[in-house]
């Protein structure tokens, strides 16, 4: 499953086929291979030396600073596969957590230098070059002295040279390898001793956490760790993550380690206790309530480092868009967007969308060449009115007033292209916007084409031409799209969160990683989201039409529920007299479950899509009839024997009629289990 996951999230830097494990070391052939295989296609970079390296097959940089250090090797822009094969062939194999430091001390035993070579000592503080003496393999350190001449630039002038020797002095002049940047040297002999201390420095400093020990798993450490995590380091350097994704990880990270080490030192301390004290059964509890919290950071980490549950669980990103309001003098005006105005074009817009009717007031109307500037002047109940033609945009189109954005013409007569990249194309955070009669293209995005935070948004006869995800309908948020064309999302052409509302009409979604995606409204925390789906062609995506999202756990318990929601279904079937008239269902549920009434009306042919119409339905009221049993428990739990009709008044409407599913990779509906 693990290996499904990654590489359906189309998000991978570079697709490879890692060549297979080598067996061993011990002969010159197979050291030859590691070299060939970790040095070709290796990136240049700006301050690298152009000059020829007979022998090497690195490159070199100077060390910025007033001190002249001598030229080290350049090996901090290893491209993802090198890395990649680097560590599944070569270091850490199949090996288990705990087994990472004693594969990684036998790789470097194969291939370090043990002696004869300088390095830069790099710290926070300082930078001091050394010569290296021996290496102590099982500890990933270097034995070393100063060299000589002494070298050594630092931001306190307190480091002398006297204490730079007591400095080494307390560490018994043994240094970690990954702090070690090595000196250059054209012969080609310290290489892979350069590139190996490269690959522990960055395996410590971006792929180790230091509870990774204690989590044992039945998959291998590189497939259930290092590969997301090294999938996520290189996303992140090509602008395929959000910042706001970026930044949750972040802070999900420091949160993680601030309390792992408070847990460690609770331990600690109960470890050093014996008596059988309050005090003692207090830490116990404290003990208890870190390990749960560090147990829900690292799983958010999990579902943010794997490249497809990334995208399908997103982030609540808070948009800072503030609403302009009603204009000062109260007035409204109506910004058409044309980036040449001729007379004939001015002729058909006013006598078709600016004055069609002698006009009882005057309107004011402001001219823009672009429509990015037109929805930057935009008040509180302004039209905007864009004219044919190819429009390029550069930022972001935030809306937080409730305007009109309607095209003057066909879609395919009206694009707005975004170039450039960017965390967003089309924000909505306004009471009721409107837009109409345009086509949108995405580029270069890292995420969806259309996000609606909150209020309501109207999209009607469009075309979104996505990059990443396609519309996402967050909590809250209210989304009716009719007639509209949309296609190319590497996600979901859809995204439904829970508490929203999504009405869908006459559309098409197609050539979608997956069509539309309900996430997951099971917790306690969240509101059913009303759901309507009519007439809708859902077709040619490489996964289900539609997928929702539930915990694992959901599957367990669906199947208690699934007997007392049969019972609450009626199913009327009608077929006709004639002949010629084909056979038609009329689907009528009506459901009584703890989160109140649902109404569910299909009616279609008996057919594929008929079937596909069903099994969503059905699924929906699996789900939330689970949620209302659920529900029950936490109030019975709480000594609430019967609850109150308006404590329990929570309705979904599901109205999924008419919409038919063809040729999609998986079939027309399926559950994604987390």
């Amino acid at each position: 499953m693990a290996e499904g996951l990654l590489a359906g999230g189309g998000l991978g830097s570079e697709a490879m086929a890692p060549e297979p494990e080598l067996p061993g070391w011990a002969t010159d052939e197979e050291l030859e291979r590691l070299e060939k295989g970790l040095f070709e296609n290796e990136d240049s970079c700006s301050d690298c030396s152009d000059r020829a390296k007979p022998g090497s097959s690195l490159q070199s940089f100077v060390p910025e600073g007033k001190t002249h250090f001598p030229e080290m090797f350049q090996t901090s822009q290893l491209l993802f596969y090198e890395r990649f094969r680097a560590y599944q062939d070569y270091i850490l194999a199949d090996c288990k957590a705990s087994e990472v430091k004693e594969f990684t001390a036998e790789f470097l035993e194969k291939v370090l230098e043990p002696s004869g070579w300088r390095a830069v000592w790099q710290t926070n503080v300082f930078e001091v070059l050394v010569e290296v003496t021996d290496v102590d393999f099982a500890a990933l350190k270097a034995v070393v002295r100063l060299a000589d001449p002494y070298l050594c630039e630092s931001q306190v002038s307190a480091f002398t040279l006297e204490c730079m020797k007591e400095l080494l002095d307390l560490k018994e002049y043994r240094l970690p390898l990954q702090e070690l940047w090595v000196v250059f040297d054209d012969s080609g002999l310290f290489d892979q001793t350069a590139l190996a201390i490269e690959h522990v420095r960055f395996f410590y400093q971006n792929i180790w956490r230091s509870w990774d020990e204690e989590e044992e798993d039945e998959y291998d450490y590189f497939v259930r760790c290092v590969e997301p995590r090294l999938r996520l380091h290189y996303d992140i350097l090509e602008d395929r993550v959000p910042s706001g994704l970026i930044v949750d990880y972040q802070n999900l990270l420091t949160q993680c380690e601030e309390s792992y080490r408070k847990f460690l030192n609770l331990r600690s301390s109960l470890s050093n206790c014996n008596s059988d004290s309050e005090q003692e059964n207090i830490s116990m509890v404290e003990g208890l309530k870190l390990y749960s919290e560090i147990e829900q950071l690292k799983q958010k980490l999990k579902l943010i480092e794997n490249p497809l549950l990334r995208y399908v669980f997103g982030y609540q990103k808070n948009s800072n868009i503030q609403a302009k309001g009603i204009r000062p003098n109260g007035r409204k005006i109506t910004h058409v967007v044309s980036s040449t105005m001729m007379t004939g074009l001015l002729q058909s817009l006013l006598r078709d969308r600016l004055c069609p009717e002698p006009c009882k007031e005057e309107i004011e109307i402001q001219f823009h060449s672009d429509p990015l500037s037109a929805i930057n002047a935009c008040y509180e109940g302004d039209t905007v009115i864009v004219c044919p033609g190819h429009y390029v945009v550069h930022g972001a189109f935030s809306i937080a007033d409730s305007i009109e954005l309607e095209g003057y013409g066909l879609p395919d007569d009206i694009v707005i292209e975004k170039k450039g990249k960017g965390d967003t194309f089309v924000d909505c955070t306004g009471a009721d916007i409107k837009i109409s009669s345009m086509k949108f293209v995405q580029h270069d995005a890292v995420e969806g084409i259309l996000i609606i935070h909150r209020g309501k948004t109207t999209l009607e006869n469009c075309v979104l031409q996505c990059e990443t995800t396609g519309v996402t309908v967050r909590t809250s948020a209210e989304f009716l799209m009719k007639n509209s064309d949309l296609y190319g999302a590497k996600g979901a052409g859809i995204e439904i969160y829970p508490g929203s509302k999504c009405t869908l009409s006459d559309n098409g979604i197609h050539h979608c990683k997956e069509g539309i995606l309900i996430k997951d409204f099971l917790d306690e925390h969240y509101d059913i989201p009303k759901i309507s789906m009519v007439n809708n062609v859902i077709h040619n995506n490489e996964g289900y039409g539609v997928v929702l999202v539930k915990p694992t756990i959901f599957s367990d318990l669906q199947e208690d529920a699934q007997d007392e929601t049969e019972e609450n279904k009626a199913l009327k079937v009608q077929t006709s007299g004639e002949a010629d008239v084909a056979e038609r269902v009329d689907l009528e549920e009506l459901i009584q479950c703890a989160t109140g009434k649902m109404e569910l009306y299909a009616r279609a042919e008996l057919s594929e899509q008929v079937e596909g119409n069903c099994e969503i339905v059905n699924e929906l009221v699996a789900a939330s009839t689970q949620k209302g049993q659920m529900k029950k428990k936490r109030l019975s739990e709480l000594g609430i024997t019967q609850a109150d009709d308006n404590l329990m008044s929570q309705e979904m409407f599901v109205s999924i009629v008419g919409n038919q599913f063809k040729w999609n990779g998986k079939g027309s509906f399926g559950t994604f289990l987390f």
